[in-house]
């Protein structure tokens, strides 16, 4: 075992779970025994919610200037040990280390933003009468919880943790127990930027622990990413408990290409979309829509795709059980009557026999009613479904349950437009295979990709993490009384 055991981190300290129960942390590169994970009980979590609520009153009352400057220091610490966390994200997820430092970037501008809440959250002011003025102001809920999923141990608990806590509320954090590493090392730097004893906790365990938070008496609010499946189960179980919930799902996230695509722009950029992350991303290629004539470009997609090897520059998938379930969507596939263009099956990597490894998969003549491009998939694997018409393929796109990302690939501006105000989804892209927004716009998509309103990046989290208070104030008696006062 390479790391101790793992902790719960509560009230600024590593403390053991009140239970017995482990499960083993193996890294997807190699299949090495990396560390065990508690599974927390009921107890763990009430002692979390204690010493956050313990911590809470001092930490809501300090003024958000100086609660941000506690990210300050926290962004040049994740500056300062970049390369060590991204080994770290690498060794426990199985991405590439370049995917690694890229998350841990995102990290920062995540942290970044969080820095520039004073600034977002000034309130308003208004003499609404002679006399009376009305003033709002954002204050912090409490206690709040977040629970993340495996495919970003530290970029999903950054799209929470800096804005949830520079805005004065203080957090228990559940990450997935298949990398629960990475947020111990963020709670280390957390501490060592100046966070309070008690405003950040980590609680690890698996569904026992995801149904306690969401029935807790004393947490206000709770964010969830994961799959579609999971995240309904935990919106209806927050809100029934009185809740603010933010409940992220899966996704199926269709690229258009029509024949007028710069062919190498597109075929790279597809093929990133498929496999960066290997594929395990909400936010990744799945399925293709070629409408009209896009032969030639299907084939630099395959050219690109040959070029990505697992390994080097593709990651391994989570597990063995994730292998075998995205193996058996391309052989599905293969039955059902579709051509298989790049084969990523039975891939191994010299040296690393353990690890777990699909290579980047291109699927050619799928239809609608296939699997592979109905359900999603979570794994380096695209499905090309051939249209004659946009409108048919908005069709397909928009009878897909999820709403997460859409692209469409084109160098006509007013087609590009259509398709942006015809597509059901949060977050569209033109011309670019992962569209992410960046900071201060928010992440977010429709349908059965999310459950809740606002989002959990950006402007938009200032709402789901505050509630607002209004005050009508009057001071000089002589302004008299009216419908106002």
């Amino acid at each position: 075992m390479k790391y101790p055991a793992i902790q719960n981190y509560i009230g600024g300290k590593f403390v053991n779970a009140s239970t017995s129960i482990t499960l083993d942390v193996v890294s997807p590169l190699d299949g090495n025994h990396l560390s065990t994970v508690p599974m927390s009980g009921s107890k763990d979590l009430d002692d979390a919610v204690k010493a956050a609520q313990s911590a809470f009153p001092s930490w809501s009352k300090t003024p958000i200037k100086e609660r941000v400057q506690v990210f300050f220091r926290y962004k040049t610490l994740l500056e300062k040990n970049l390369k060590e966390l991204a080994e770290l994200c690498s060794e426990e997820n199985g991405k590439t280390f370049g995917e690694s430092v890229a998350e841990i970037e995102k990290c920062i501008e995540l942290t970044e933003f969080a820095t520039s809440l004073p600034q977002l959250i000034t309130g308003e002011l208004l003499e609404v009468s002679k006399g009376v003025e009305c003033r709002t102001e954002h204050v912090p809920l409490g206690v709040v919880a977040s629970i993340v999923p495996f495919n970003f141990p530290a970029m999903v608990p950054n799209w929470t943790i800096p804005n949830a806590i520079a805005l004065g509320n203080c957090m228990i954090i559940k990450p997935s127990e298949k990398v629960p590493l990475s947020c111990g090392r963020l709670a280390e730097l957390l501490k060592e930027a100046g966070l309070p004893d008690g405003v950040f906790n980590i609680v690890h365990g698996d569904v026992e622990i995801v149904n306690a938070i969401c029935d807790h008496p004393n947490i206000e609010a709770v964010s969830f990413v994961g799959s579609t499946k999971v995240a309904k189960i935990v919106y209806q179980r927050a809100t029934q408990n009185l809740k603010r919930c933010l409940s992220l799902g899966g996704a199926k996230n269709h690229l258009m290409v029509l024949p007028d695509a710069i062919p190498d722009m597109t075929a790279q950029n597809v093929a990133a979309s498929m496999s960066g992350c290997a594929g395990q991303r909400c936010m990744a290629a799945s399925a293709m829509i070629g409408v009209g004539n896009v032969d030639s470009i299907i084939d630099r997609i395959c050219d690109e795709a040959r070029k990505i090897v697992p390994g080097e520059n593709l990651g391994a998938v989570i597990n063995k059980e994730s292998q075998q379930r995205i193996e058996s969507y391309i052989s599905q596939a293969e039955k059902d009557g579709a051509k298989i263009l790049v084969d990523g099956r039975n891939a191994k990597v010299a040296g690393k026999e353990n690890g777990t490894y699909v290579g980047p998969t291109v699927i050619d003549f799928v239809t609608p009613e296939m699997s592979v491009a109905k359900e999603e998939i979570f794994g380096p694997v695209i499905s090309i479904i051939r249209t004659k018409t946009v409108d048919e393929a908005l069709a397909i796109e928009n009878r897909n349950p999820y709403g997460n990302a859409a692209s469409v690939f084109t160098q006509n501006g007013g087609m590009a437009r259509y398709i942006i105000d015809k597509a059901s989804a949060g977050m569209i892209g033109v011309n670019v295979g992962v569209p992410v927004p960046r900071e201060p716009f928010s992440f977010g998509g429709w349908n059965e990709s999310k459950f809740g309103v606002g989002d959990i990046t950006g402007k938009s989290s200032i709402e789901f993490w505050t509630k607002l208070k209004k005050s009508t104030i009057k001071w000089n008696a002589e302004a008299g009384v009216n419908w106002m006062s």
